[in-house]
């Protein structure tokens, strides 16, 4: 009687945690339920409650700790790509004289940014400039007219 009860309650945790991890898509939630599955193969070979649970523990902690990163990575999730980071790459156009230690003008996909040159050289009005970085809302840039 007990063993069934201990299978039930399993069978549900997989369930509950399935569902979790479908509705939030964090990647926490689905290492409990692989904890939960092995817990259930445990409560089907009659292994007592506390040698289940343990088994939970340690398959959801260790998965959690040690997979976890490597699939978040894989899978990139929560790593999209805002508007900014886009720019980072792209060939703007200086519209206004950027000089050492000062900044100028840079247009990109149409819009006007502060920029600033990435080693500190004056860069001329119509030149093409790489934008290699941004710091806070200026435009870190580089000439690549001169490569």
């Amino acid at each position: 009687m007990y063993a069934e009860i201990f299978i039930e309650g399993w069978i549900i945790a997989v369930i509950i945690f399935t569902i979790v991890e479908i509705l939030t898509l964090g990647l926490a939630t689905i290492w409990f339920a692989i904890g939960s599955l092995v817990a259930l193969l445990a409560a089907l070979l009659h292994f007592p409650f506390p040698v289940q649970f343990a088994l939970f523990l340690i398959t959801s902690l260790l998965l959690l700790a040690f997979t976890r990163p490597i699939v978040k990575d894989y899978l990139k999730v929560g790593k999209s790509k805002t508007n900014l980071d886009s720019i980072i790459g792209s060939i703007g156009i200086v519209t206004e004289d950027i000089e050492p230690f000062k900044y100028g003008q840079v247009k990109v996909n149409g819009q006007i940014w502060t920029g600033v040159s990435e080693n500190k050289n004056s860069i001329i009005k119509d030149t093409r400039v790489e934008i290699t970085n941004i710091e806070g809302v200026k435009l870190i840039v580089k000439n690549i007219e001169e490569e």
